[in-house]
């Protein structure tokens, strides 16, 4: 399987680096990750060039990372140093450096070309940046999963009813029609549920009585994020579409990391219009969200195990998978070009 690699994809949440040596995997590579003594990532190719063992079973010197097992020390540029004994160090004494790029608590990693790697392409929400939203990092959910079939999934607002019946869906949306808009760079998909119960989710932190108006809207931004804009709102107040910042409102961020063909970390967190001084809200939130995303992870697991083994059967495409599609076609499109650039 080929992978999108000129894109940014996150390492991991920054509080998860240390001085300490921390081992990754993206796309079937391991990756060295340590900050230097003034704070700044490096991520190394995990793997000595001599006899091939992980850097990061070796230790920090100042800024350079020793090689556990002959002593092979390599700056954070990925340039040998020192060879323990020997005076000349060869050319090839070398190891691939990833560029990486914090930003808002969050560690990208550039998988591409170094020379095409832009940080004015890492991803960025305006409410990051605005007081009145709350943002709040969750966990790192690993899933034995291709990351093409969890990225559909969150693009696909037709599975909340029946996956999460009693946190983020309910009965009342499974007839729903879902709309979607393919026309722009990121892909959208949304509905809305007009005079219904409100969702276990709401219920919750919305202090709602009565019947609501909520919506769903899923955008998926190539190759692998996703943001799941939803909330709630008094069904009096009759908002219309643009109106959703009156609502109690919640996006919810995933970042998909491939690891391996069936294997991905998707790092999610949320930000919220309510609530925004509250941790104890913050905690609670993050409790729903993991009975939420295990229920997605049992389903997409599943289907990996399924899709993993020999079967002649044919798969069928429904109305609502019109975005996962395009989602699809426009992956394998990227990779294309990727390959072609690159002859």
């Amino acid at each position: 399987m080929k992978f999108v690699r000129q894109a940014w994809y996150v390492a991991g949440w920054s509080s998860e680096f240390t001085r300490i040596i921390t081992r990754i995997t993206i796309m079937n590579e391991n990756i060295a990750l340590y900050r230097t003594k003034t704070g700044k990532i490096v991520a190394l190719q995990d793997r000595c060039p001599h006899k091939s063992l992980p850097l990061s079973m070796g230790r920090l010197i100042d800024d350079n990372i020793q090689c556990g097992y002959h002593g092979m020390t390599f700056n954070p540029e990925g340039y040998c140093v020192r060879i323990p004994g020997q005076g000349s160090i060869p050319r090839s004494a070398v190891v691939k450096n990833f560029p990486v790029q914090e930003k808002n608590d969050i560690v990208w990693i550039w998988m591409g070309p170094p020379e095409k790697a832009d940080e004015k392409e890492i991803f960025h929400l305006e409410e990051f940046d605005n007081s009145g939203w709350k943002s709040h990092q969750g966990d790192a959910l690993y899933f034995q999963s291709n990351y093409l079939n969890v990225a559909e999934n969150l693009v696909d607002p037709a599975h909340v009813s029946f996956v999460h019946p009693t946190t983020l869906g309910n009965p009342e949306s499974e007839n729903v029609t879902v709309k979607t808009d393919i026309s722009g760079e990121v892909l959208v998909a949304w509905r809305w549920i007009r005079d219904a119960p409100p969702v276990g989710f709401f219920k919750s932190f919305g202090n709602f009585t009565g019947n609501v108006d909520r919506w769903h809207y899923y955008y998926l931004y190539m190759p692998s994020i996703a943001v799941i804009d939803f909330g709630s709102a008094n069904t009096s107040w009759n908002l219309k579409e643009e109106e959703r910042h009156k609502g109690v409102r919640v996006f919810t961020v995933h970042f998909l990391t491939p690891v391996s063909e069936t294997e991905c970390i998707d790092r999610w967190m949320h930000l919220r219009n309510i609530q925004i001084d509250d941790e104890e809200v913050s905690r609670k939130m993050d409790e729903m969200f993991r009975l939420a995303f295990d229920e997605d992870k049992a389903i997409l697991e599943a289907i990996q195990q399924e899709e993993s083994r020999s079967s002649n059967q044919q798969t069928i495409s429904l109305a609502i998978d019109k975005a996962p599609n395009v989602y699809r076609l426009r992956i394998k499109r990227m990779i294309e070009n990727e390959v072609n650039s690159n002859t």
